[in-house]
């Protein structure tokens, strides 16, 4: 089954964040030991997680990179025992097209890149033949350097051409329409207001034929428009209202799937507003 069959099934999907890194910006390295990330992966199915996103490499701005043989030791053997205990679909959130082909030999379906398979020469092809649904995002530069300056002429024009170049350039590599995601990139390579004109535009960035996935989980322009507000910075964990606004609009204009930290109050706050909108 599909994330879009998914989809059709129980309508917005949530994809809940799996961080084994010691660096993440949101939860700073809490689940980077196997039993750790074991557990909080289990306590995300409970809470309603349609899908788990797992992460070995940090993408946080200023981000270093790590080595292929770390990135694999931390997510492999997550995906591996997760996998064996729960039918939830698994992502595996990585640049590196061998890190994505050990995580589908453990048990992951989809390939969660924030490069949209520019990374090495090899990660269309090895998309291609993985037959795996992929989810492409836009970045502008790389994690180290992205929030340096970010500029655009005209940002929504600009992440939607390149989206829909890179999906493009998928089909013409042989991945599967229906296994193509895209993702406009909240806080990657963007100020606020970039962050808000696509939120605002996700109807247009929805409207390609491809499934769109919202992932603006407690990320720094929420703490950024209340301090431009009112002065007073939000620390990730007080994010977490700003989080569940972003993707309610969204889901409303048309994004299928939102990556959450919070699935517990992701879950609640979609069960109520599905619940309010005309039948």
């Amino acid at each position: 089954m599909t994330l879009l069959d998914l989809h059709a099934a129980k309508g917005p999907l949530i994809m809940g964040i799996v961080n084994v890194t010691p660096d993440s910006f949101s939860d700073g390295g809490r689940f980077i030991g196997f039993e750790h990330a074991l557990s909080h992966a289990r306590q995300l199915i409970a809470e309603g997680a349609d899908v788990l996103d797992i992460g070995g490499e940090s993408t946080r701005p200023g981000a270093h990179p790590v080595t292929l043989e770390e990135e694999i030791s931390r997510v492999v053997p997550l995906i591996a025992a997760l996998s064996g205990l729960s039918d939830t679909p698994i992502s595996i959130d990585t640049l590196k097209p061998e890190v994505a082909e050990e995580a589908f030999k453990a048990g992951a379906s989809i390939w969660n890149d924030v490069s949209a398979l520019s990374y090495t020469p090899h990660s269309l092809e090895a998309a291609a033949r993985s037959g795996r649904e992929v989810i492409l995002m836009h970045m502008q530069g790389e994690p180290r350097t992205m929030q340096a300056s970010p500029y655009y002429e005209d940002v929504v024009a600009e992440v939607e051409s390149y989206l829909l170049e890179r999906a493009e350039v998928a089909l013409r590599a042989g991945v599967a329409r229906g296994h193509i995601w895209l993702d406009p990139g909240i806080g990657f390579g963007k100020t606020l207001d970039h962050n808000l004109a696509l939120i605002r535009a996700t109807n247009r960035l929805a409207s390609h034929g491809f499934p769109l996935l919202m992932a603006a989980s407690r990320k720094r322009f929420i703490a950024a428009l209340e301090e431009r507000e009112c002065a007073e910075p939000a620390e990730p964990e007080l994010r977490v209202g700003g989080t569940l606004a972003v993707h309610l609009h969204s889901i409303a204009k048309g994004a299928k799937m939102v990556r959450v930290h919070d699935v517990l109050a992701m879950k609640q706050a979609l069960r109520l507003w599905t619940a309010l909108e005309p039948s």
